[in-house]
């Protein structure tokens, strides 16, 4: 049986709204390309990316899956960035979802492994 996660409490909720509706307009090259792939049910399951889970906005989350794909920039690999990050995928596991992390570059460069790396854990 698939856990049922929270969203934020109202009040946090509608400033998450407002930040994911701003993610969406000012999306990266890379997230730009993944969701060409990862958009209407490209890979047999259904996508959304800025996605409010809890008190986090996931770029992109398959509900039916449990999954969750993080797309990190270079400030991901700051030290304050990763212990973050480490707090954040603990807390999604926790709620019942898989979390997998690809660079940008690791999408604007190979997206055929990414790909596959995605399809692999959606076939799980």
């Amino acid at each position: 049986m698939k856990r049922r996660y929270n969203t934020a409490s109202p009040d946090r909720y509608i400033l998450l709204k407002e930040h994911a509706k701003r993610l969406k307009q000012y999306t990266t090259d890379a997230e730009r390309i993944l969701w060409e792939y990862l958009n209407n049910k490209q890979l047999g399951v259904k996508f959304n990316r800025q996605h409010i889970i809890g008190d986090y906005i996931v770029d992109f989350v398959c509900l039916e899956k449990q999954l969750v794909i993080e797309v990190d920039g270079k400030y991901h690999y700051e030290d304050e960035q990763t212990e973050a990050d480490g707090l954040r995928t603990e807390e999604l596991y926790a709620m019942g979802f898989q979390v997998i992390r690809f660079d940008n570059e690791e999408i604007l460069t190979d997206i055929d492994s990414v790909i596959d790396r995605i399809y692999d854990v959606i076939e799980q």
